[in-house]
């Protein structure tokens, strides 16, 4: 469903140049969680960005689902962002003064979606987040958990295939995070949605499908004893 050939991406130039990705390849099911960690630094941001169509990189190949890009601007990739991937991030990045429904609404009409049928998505995506009777409560109302599931709704409507979650929980206490992992496999097994999260937590990372480690420059399967450097795979 995504595929990442061979891409790269440096900052700067001359002597003080950065390559910070050499050559990620990658692979990611329909359907499928995928956790990826690495050191702080290290280009996670960076990945998530070029796939997200948020970042042109300097050389390499995306297919997802039936989008292909990877060096074009971001000028050229919007439908990528309007139809293909849907972000979370560690702020939940909600308008405070709209219900849990009118902020799903809202980002569906930006991508072009027309004002019936945003509600009528917004309200399913609510639905299979758990949100159906709080559809109607502004943020400061909800919980961050809440909060961040209506972040979730606002990802997978529109029937995007795919989900980047940048750090997804690191506002959440443990009891929230587990439930926002829960919901991302319920997301994954139940309607074939596919989740690339980025995460410090060694736990939350344990309990998706499949992890990667990136670590100078390039992505390798590993287990949680690899990735913080005391064995295994």
């Amino acid at each position: 469903m995504l595929s990442v050939r061979n891409l790269h991406k440096g900052f700067g130039s001359g002597r003080r140049r950065l390559e910070v990705l050499k050559g990620i390849d990658l692979e990611i099911e329909s359907g499928e969680l995928v956790a990826l960690m690495g050191p702080s630094g290290c280009g996670k941001s960076t990945l998530l960005n070029i796939i997200g169509g948020l970042l042109e990189a300097d050389s390499g190949f995306i297919s997802l689902s039936n989008f292909k890009y990877g060096t074009d601007p971001p000028s050229k990739v919007v439908d990528v962002r309007r139809n293909g991937v849907g972000w979370i991030f560690q702020d939940y990045h909600l308008i405070d003064r709209l219900s849990a429904l009118d902020n799903v609404i809202f980002a569906l009409e930006l991508s072009g979606v027309s004002a019936s049928e945003a509600e009528t998505q917004a309200k399913e995506a609510l639905s299979k987040v758990g949100l159906e009777d709080r559809m109607n409560f502004i943020p400061d109302q909800l919980s961050g958990g809440q909060r961040q599931r209506v972040a979730i709704a606002r990802a997978i409507s529109g029937s995007r295939p795919i989900i980047l979650a940048d750090e997804p929980t690191g506002n959440l206490d443990v009891k929230s995070a587990e439930g926002i992992l829960d919901l991302f496999k319920e997301l994954c097994e139940d309607y074939g949605i596919s989740v690339l999260m980025v995460t410090h937590d060694p736990n939350l990372a344990s309990k998706a499908d499949r992890m990667l480690l990136l670590k100078d420059g390039v992505t390798a399967a590993s287990d949680i004893r690899s990735a913080w450097g005391v064995g295994g795979d």
